[in-house]
């Protein structure tokens, strides 16, 4: 009895820091928010679903770990976006083990009003929450059904936290044991020995796994998938590279290596998994095939000891194991309260000190308004002097202006007389020289004309003698002759 208490104490410690959070984001928001980091050039691929979807960013101790895009119709994810995390931790197969026995929902899809931002077990959100799985899949859904549930962001890729983080419904689609089990270990066998190695060890990686659903149905509700696939895409600031890889979700299909173009082919009509598709301007073909020499090592090889999973009992199996940890169970009981009681505690505590907090941040912030009203109002004072006694001085300088202005009007009317008087004078030389070429012009044309005048007259007296010594001759002299 004495050594089950450290063991239930260990458990309890495991359960409360197994808590993880999920947070479904909004329409309204652009991308995963937080977890946009897990996506190339933080931009989640484009050309799929857009409705009954839902964006979840996988969070875990309160750290972003992965994102997923949840289809609602068809209950399975459609792909997820994580980062490689490599190293394995110790004791991972024990954790493993433990870690199959809870998995966690999400209570947001289910009911988009829910506060409850984190991921909890199914049972202990099931009585609280009146839909749960009308948008999701649950562990009843895999019971009996002949499918586990399948990983898209793989576990066994992942250390401590990150490990953990996987192990949610929203990360699972229903795969047959066998292909999944090779499904994983290809993966697994990709990422540690072909693609990390050829990208820093995967710390310039950005990975991308989903599946392509079938509409095949578990028990009409979850759809299998026809095909799962990776992508990869890999960016060092220099050069990039990019693959991908495909298989029918059957145990005798042969897993496909193909470009990205042709795997994006294969998905919904536009799609395209990574920004400016991986950087196509820089990529570097000698590293790409190194990779894909790399890749077919793999594809030729078979796993050696693949892991088998315990597959999902129904609940009758369940509760005969449960019985036979009575001590287990009844350590959890007795902790259980006590540790959400001290949860309460620490959550009165905090809300307490974020009280306070708020009230001295109003005492201060109504203080600081003050002071700032004072300054103003003072501020605001001297400005009005200031502005007063400038436009005194302002008024002072018009009529100072005013009295210049007057005074030399004055004095140019005084002088304004004899000025005129002065310029007459003097200007009547001027005058009178310009009067003179038109008095020499006005006697030209009198002397023209006298001279014109004496020539017309003479001219006249000739003739008026022609004919006076015409008509005498015509008198006096025969007019015969004539």
């Amino acid at each position: 009895m004495r050594a089950a208490f450290p063991a239930c104490l260990l458990a309890l410690l495991a359960w409360a820091a197994s808590t993880g959070e999920g947070r479904v984001v909004g329409d309204d928001q652009p991308g995963f928010a937080e977890c946009d980091a897990f996506f190339y050039g933080q931009a989640p691929p484009v050309g799929f679903p857009a409705e009954q979807v839902a964006k979840v960013c996988q969070k875990y101790r309160g750290e972003p770990r992965f994102a997923t895009l949840y289809s609602t119709r068809e209950k399975v994810p459609l792909f997820a976006a994580f980062r490689y995390t490599p190293g394995e931790a110790a004791g991972q197969e024990e954790q493993e083990e433990e870690q199959e026995a809870r998995w966690l929902v999400e209570p947001q899809i289910d009911d988009p009003g829910n506060k409850q931002e984190e991921m909890m077990p199914e049972a202990e959100i099931a009585e609280a929450l009146e839909h749960l799985g009308r948008n999701q899949a649950l562990m009843a859904d895999y019971v009996d059904s002949g499918y586990e549930r399948g990983n898209l962001n793989p576990s066994y890729l992942h250390k401590d936290d990150h490990h953990v983080a996987t192990h949610t419904l929203t990360n699972a689609v229903p795969l047959s044991p066998p292909f999944q089990e090779l499904w994983h270990w290809e993966v697994e066998q990709l990422v540690t020995h072909s693609l990390a190695p050829n990208c820093e060890n995967g710390k310039d990686l950005h990975l991308l796994s989903g599946a392509i659903p079938s509409s095949l149905k578990v028990k009409d509700k979850m759809a299998v998938p026809k095909s799962v696939w990776l992508a990869a895409c890999c960016d060092n600031g220099a050069e990039t590279w990019s693959v991908g890889f495909i298989k029918e979700a059957n145990a005798e299909s042969r897993l496909e290596d193909l470009t990205l173009e042709a795997l994006e082919k294969k998905l919904p009509a536009g799609a395209e998994l990574f920004k400016d598709h991986c950087g196509q301007d820089r990529q570097d073909p000698k590293k790409l095939e190194a990779v894909l020499r790399s890749a077919k090592d793999v594809q030729a090889k078979k796993p050696d000891k693949p892991r088998v999973k315990k597959p999902t009992q129904s609940k009758h199996t369940q509760t005969a194991k449960e019985e036979s940890g009575f001590l287990k169970n009844l350590c959890h009981f007795i902790v259980t309260p006590i540790w959400k009681l001290v949860k309460f505690v620490c959550y009165l505590i905090c809300q307490l000190v974020k009280g306070v907090w708020c009230l001295l941040r109003w005492i201060v912030q109504k203080i600081l308004c003050a002071v700032w009203t004072f300054i103003k109002g003072i501020s605001l004072a001297l400005l009005d002097i200031f502005i007063c006694l400038g436009r005194v001085g302002v008024s002072i300088l018009n009529g100072i202006a005013k009295n210049i202005y007057n005074v030399l009007m004055v004095t140019y009317r005084i002088l304004s007389v004899p000025v005129n008087l002065i310029l007459d004078i003097v200007s009547f030389p001027f005058y009178t020289l310009g009067a003179i070429p038109g008095v020499l012009k006005d006697i030209a044309s009198g002397i023209g004309g006298l001279f014109i005048l004496v020539i017309n007259a003479t001219t006249s007296l000739v003739k008026g003698l022609n004919h006076v010594v015409s008509f005498l001759a015509s008198k006096i002299l025969p007019t015969t002759v004539f």
